[in-house]
């Protein structure tokens, strides 16, 4: 059997880069473009938009726009009550509050619902069919279907047989985007943990059970250690996914609640900034961009050593 030569590797590797360079193109005209003229927008004073593409005008105003966000405090008598300094802040805090919450309660409740899906039962087809509905479901109409629910006369109220203004409160607020967003996307959790639970094979659970191992013990010893690569994909692609947030508390409480800033994010700052100027708005979606990214990283290094631990103590 003759061996494939170092030539015909070549010119395979010559084809693949010919056919994915049409999508390599296309990536960096749709993505490429926009984030580096976001961030050469960022540096500049005042520019203003023209053909819906390209921006004009305005000087250059190095740092200036990045240290309004990072360094103006606006709890002083220097600063007047609404500017954007304190908002900046207030929205990292929340949209990290956001994000560590949702996605906890995510985790875990996807989780046992992957649990339950992996076991055999009649009807286990439809059950795993009916659990993805509100995943389905377009997240703007899922912000109002919770809109109505929250209304100080809807459902939640009556269920409960409460009166809380849902939508006004600062925590009633968060708390009511915490479930929505629970809600909508525990599905999807739950599908990516099931995805890798069913890859587990069934007899080291049998051996497990054999040498007397609990449930609780198959649980933490064979199915935690089996189904954490599914679970960084989970936590990284929900993590990212709450950071950028937007639709969702924008309709649910128009980005309000309480002293009018509790539910704003950074993505719901960034398009009230576009109003005032497109450098300051592309500041804070580069520094989004930022704290996006160096989360992403965290967490992949934190799953990355986890897993080498996990297979050299397997191994041993």
């Amino acid at each position: 059997m003759t061996q494939p030569s170092a030539t015909t590797g070549q010119g395979r590797s010559r084809l693949g880069a010919v056919l994915v360079s049409p999508a390599l193109i296309l990536l960096a005209a749709v993505i490429g473009y926009p984030v580096v003229s976001a961030l050469m927008t960022s540096f500049r004073a005042d520019p203003t938009l023209q053909n819906g593409f390209f921006t004009t005008g305005g000087e250059f105003a190095g740092f200036s726009n990045y240290l309004h966000w990072l360094a103006q405090r606006c709890g002083d008598t220097s600063c007047p009550p609404g500017t954007l300094g304190d908002q900046f802040w207030t929205s990292v805090l929340v949209t990290l509050f956001f994000t560590v919450v949702t996605v906890s309660l995510e985790v875990v409740i996807g989780l046992l619902m992957a649990i339950v899906m992996n076991q055999a039962f009649a009807g286990r087809g439809f059950l795993r069919a009916v659990v993805l509905v509100p995943w389905a479901i377009p997240t703007a109409v899922t912000a109002k279907l919770w809109f109505f629910m929250f209304a100080y006369d809807g459902i939640v109220n009556r269920a409960l047989g409460t009166h809380v203004l849902w939508t006004d409160g600062a925590w009633s607020a968060r708390t009511a985007v915490i479930i929505s967003d629970v809600w909508k996307t525990t599905p999807f959790v739950a599908l990516l943990l099931l995805a890798g639970m069913s890859g587990i094979p069934g007899g080291l659970y049998e051996a497990a059970r054999i040498d007397g191992a609990s449930p609780f013990q198959c649980f933490v010893r064979i199915t935690l250690p089996l189904v954490r690569p599914a679970l960084l994909v989970a936590v990284v692609f929900r993590a990212l996914d709450v950071l950028r947030i937007y639709d969702l508390p924008a309709i649910l409480t128009h980005g309000g609640g309480g002293d009018g800033h509790a539910t704003t994010t950074l993505s719901i700052l960034t398009v009230r900034q576009i109003q005032q100027g497109y450098g300051g708005a592309s500041a804070i979606s580069t520094l989004t961009f930022v704290l996006i990214f160096g989360v992403a990283l965290a967490l992949v290094r934190a799953f990355r050593v986890n897993l080498v631990q996990s297979e050299q103590h397997g191994m041993s």
